[in-house]
C-alpha cells in the first residue's frame, strides 16, 4: 500500500529554524499535514489527542529530550506503533544504541536534505 503523504506529521525540535527546515523539506517531498512542537512533553500531548502517521524529533532537547519521548511513546499503548524518525547533531555510537535500544524507527544526522529524508522516511513507512 502507497503513504499518505496527506497524513499528519509530527516535527519536535526546540529550534524554530530547524522546525522551519524540516517542514520546508517535508514539503518538497510532499507531505502537507504537519504539526510542530518545541519540546518533548508539548509533542507527548499532541501525540495523544491527534493521530499521527511519524514523528521526527531532535534529540536535545529541554525538558524532555527526543529520546524521553520515544520512550514514552513506546510505552504507551495507543503510540507505541507510530514511526518515530530521531534527528540529532551528533553522530556517536552510543547514542545511536541507545535510540535503538529506546525503540527507535530510524535516525538522521544533521546537517541533512531532503533526499536524505525521503530515503529514512522510506524505510520506515515503505515507498511513496
Amino acid at each position: 500500500m502507497a503513504v499518505d503523504k496527506n497524513m499528519h506529521v509530527l516535527i519536535v525540535d526546540d529550534y524554530k529554524t530547524m522546525l522551519r527546515i524540516i517542514r520546508n523539506l517535508l514539503r518538497q517531498i510532499g507531505f502537507v499535514n504537519i504539526d510542530e512542537a518545541t519540546d518533548g512533553s508539548m509533542a507527548l500531548q499532541m501525540m495523544r489527542g491527534g493521530n499521527y502517521g511519524l514523528v521526527i524529533s531532535d534529540w536535545n532537547m529541554e525538558p524532555m529530550t527526543g529520546l524521553q519521548l520515544l520512550r514514552e511513546v513506546r510505552s504507551d499503548a495507543k503510540l507505541k506503533n507510530t514511526p518515530f524518525i530521531m534527528v540529532t547533531a551528533e553522530s556517536k555510537s552510543e547514542n545511536v544504541i541507545a535510540a535503538k535500544e529506546a525503540g527507535v524507527s530510524n535516525y538522521i544526522v544533521k546537517p541533512f536534505n531532503a533526499e536524505t529524508l525521503q530515503a529514512k522516511m522510506v524505510s520506515v513507512l515503505g515507498e511513496f
